[in-house]
């Protein structure tokens, strides 16, 4: 059986002020690409599909017109469920009659969560949808004492009981959070303060394949047996280096898969510029990257007048500018001069020396000393 794994679509996303919803279709209208061309049997979307519990129309209508390929155009089963950013009520809104259609959306924990069973030409595969929920959530779904469910991993274990069938069938599992190997980004919502939020891969045991979501970066946990598909697009600039993907899986006869890690090509990449300001301006822009969502490290020492403005006349989609050689402003410590009391070149030798952090030199000091002056000599004659 071919899987199409993927997850974390954060539909409705707002980066730096842009809304993605264009660049979001146009990766998934890759993937609608993809199940086709590969001829997979089965999609799953394993949570986080959109960004927040209440999505913008523009989202809405969005997984609409996805979904209505897949299942309706296509013929293919959809199999999602709804993650940490989720409204586990929206994404289960009118899942049993969707479910005739081949659409299976888990939003609400269950007690009992009923499985889905496909068939292939070697026999059927269990697919068991586990949507996200909180560890009092369980608790409370399960009647049983915070002291026995305290953390995700208790809680995920607690679950996990529940659909041990032991039919002899193959087993596919589909869950969202943090399963310790996993290597998390910039941009993910942490689930739970230090180590609650994590998962030991050893509560995944009996299953074929675990197909993850939550982490953004694609990533194995278990090869070829538990894995990330990442997210549909980068959300931070930290992952400006990532390739995103989804995981096209083969699953033989005997449960045995092989993971294909799909890469994405967005219609504009996020990326990381470093350099000074002039050598950013002067650099080379032909071609469609400049239009990319870009952050730029600037090198310059010195105190740069509208970057922003200057940088965005050349590329169009500059959010974010840095300054990591501007040292941080140190806390005041007892016995420290009294900024009201140091005359005006030692007030500015002290923010020279804190923003390119060397000290200021003869030919600094007399410049600075000629500005003064000169704005002094203007004043008096402003006031005679």
């Amino acid at each position: 059986m071919r899987l199409l794994h993927t997850a974390d679509w954060h539909l409705g996303r707002i980066f730096h002020g842009v809304h993605l919803t264009q660049d979001q279709a146009h990766l998934l209208d890759q993937v609608v690409d993809l199940a086709r061309e590969a001829r997979v049997d089965v999609v799953l979307v394993c949570g986080d599909i959109y960004d927040r519990a209440i999505p913008p129309p523009d989202a809405v209508a969005l997984l609409d017109d996805v979904l209505s390929r897949l299942v309706l155009d296509l013929r293919l089963p959809v199999i999602l469920i709804g993650g940490n950013h989720d409204s586990p009520q929206r994404i289960g809104f009118a899942s049993r009659l969707l479910r005739r259609q081949g659409l299976h959306a888990a939003g609400l924990a269950a007690r009992e969560p009923g499985p889905i069973t496909l068939n292939d030409r070697h026999g059927s595969v269990v697919f068991h949808p586990l949507p996200y929920a909180e560890p009092a959530a369980v608790r409370e779904l399960l009647g049983r004492e915070e002291a026995t469910l305290s953390d995700h991993d208790s809680a995920m274990e607690a679950r996990l009981q529940l659909l041990r069938t032991g039919t002899g069938s193959r087993t596919v599992l589909l869950a969202h959070g943090v399963v310790l190997g996993g290597e998390a980004s910039e941009s993910e919502r942490p689930l739970a303060t230090g180590d609650a939020g994590n998962i030991d891969p050893a509560r995944f045991e009996g299953f074929d394949y675990v197909a993850l979501g939550h982490l953004h970066r694609p990533q194995t946990v278990v090869p070829g047996r538990i894995d990330y598909a990442g997210s549909l697009y980068k959300y931070s600039f930290a992952e400006a280096n990532q390739v995103k993907s989804v995981n096209l899986v083969e699953m033989d006869g005997r449960g045995r898969c092989r993971v294909e890690r799909v890469p994405l090509t967005p219609r504009l990449d996020v990326r990381r510029i470093e350099g000074t300001l002039d050598q950013l301006l002067r650099a080379p822009v032909d071609g469609p990257n400049r239009h990319d969502y870009l952050m730029a490290a600037l090198l310059d020492r010195e105190p740069v007048l509208d970057a922003m403005g200057r940088l965005h006349a050349v590329y169009p989609n500059m959010l974010h500018i840095e300054r990591p050689r501007m040292l941080p402003v140190e806390d005041l410590r007892p016995g420290a001069p009294d900024a009201r009391r140091l005359s005006e070149i030692d007030l500015f030798a002290a923010f020279y020396a804190q923003v390119t952090g060397e000290q200021l030199g003869q030919s600094e000091s007399s410049a600075f000393a000629r500005v003064v002056d000169s704005l002094r000599r203007r004043e008096r004659e402003a006031k005679a």
